[in-house]
């Protein structure tokens, strides 16, 4: 499982997590809350670039 922090990548007072199988999903939910939370049309380049080398293996994950 991987994960997103939005904080992150300079929101820090935005608490939203996304997770999923890999980083495509993971992108894909994080592209979502960009546009219904943060108003973002679209995702510029090097914000997209910024989250996905956040991207880290999932916390659940790692107390297995």
């Amino acid at each position: 499982m991987r994960e997103f922090h939005c904080k992150d990548v300079g929101m820090p007072d935005c608490s939203f997590v996304a997770k999923g199988k890999d980083d495509d999903e993971v992108m894909r939910k994080a592209a979502e809350h960009a546009k219904k939370d943060h108003n973002m049309q679209t995702v510029p380049p090097d914000l997209e670039r910024r989250a996905r080398s956040a991207i880290r293996e999932s916390s659940e994950a790692n107390r297995r």
